[in-house]
C-alpha cells in the first residue's frame, strides 16, 4: 500500500475489532496476540480474504522523562518549586510507557473465500467463540490497507493495557 494519507484515514475509519481478546498486554512479559483479519478484495465481488497470525507484544518499559527531573520555573517563587518536589514525593510526576511491538509475519497465513461478508464474519466469529482463546482478536479491514488496521488494534489494546500496566508497576514499588 502506498502512504496515501486518504488511503491510511480510509483504512482507520473501515477498520473494527469484532471480537476483543479477553487479556491486555503483560506487564513483564512478552504478550502474543492471535489475530484474523476479514476484508473483501477490492477488485472482486463476493471475494473474502482471510489473513491469520500473531502479533506480539513486547513488555511495557518504564519512561520518566530526564526533562522533568530538572524544571526551570522563571518567573515563579519557592512555593512553585515545593509544589514540584511535592508532586514528585506524591509520585504523581508524569511517567509513560513505552510498547514495543514485532509481527509475526512467518506465522500469518491467508485464504480467499467466495461468500458474502456477513456469512464469513458469522463463521469466523463462531471458530473464535469455540476456540475461547482469550488472545484472540477478529477485526474486519481494509483487503489493500490491512497492516493499517493490525496497527489500529495495536494501539487500541495499547490504550487499554496502560491502567492495568501502571497499577502493577505500582504494586510491586517501580512507580
Amino acid at each position: 500500500m502506498d502512504q496515501n494519507p486518504d488511503k491510511i484515514q480510509y483504512a482507520m475509519e473501515n477498520t473494527h475489532v469484532l471480537r476483543e481478546p479477553d487479556r491486555r498486554i503483560d506487564t513483564f512479559g512478552v504478550t502474543k496476540f492471535k489475530f484474523t483479519i476479514i476484508s473483501e478484495l477490492m477488485d472482486s465481488v463476493g471475494k473474502i480474504r482471510v489473513r491469520s497470525g500473531e502479533v506480539e507484544a513486547q513488555k511495557p518499559q518504564i519512561i520518566k522523562p530526564a526533562a522533568y527531573n530538572n524544571v526551570e520555573l522563571e518567573g515563579f517563587d519557592q512555593k512553585a518549586n515545593e509544589f514540584l518536589a511535592w508532586l514528585k514525593d506524591k509520585g504523581l510526576e508524569p511517567v509513560f510507557f513505552q510498547y514495543g511491538f514485532s509481527f509475526r509475519r512467518t506465522e500469518a497465513n491467508e485464504e480467499i473465500i467466495t461468500d458474502h461478508m456477513a456469512n464469513v464474519k458469522d463463521k469466523v466469529l463462531a471458530a473464535a467463540h469455540e476456540k475461547d482463546d482469550p488472545m484472540m482478536a477478529v477485526i474486519e479491514g481494509v483487503d489493500d490497507a490491512w497492516e493499517v488496521g493490525l496497527l489500529k488494534f495495536a494501539i487500541d489494546i495499547i490504550g487499554k493495557s496502560q491502567e492495568i500496566n501502571k497499577f502493577d508497576f505500582k504494586r510491586r514499588g517501580l512507580l
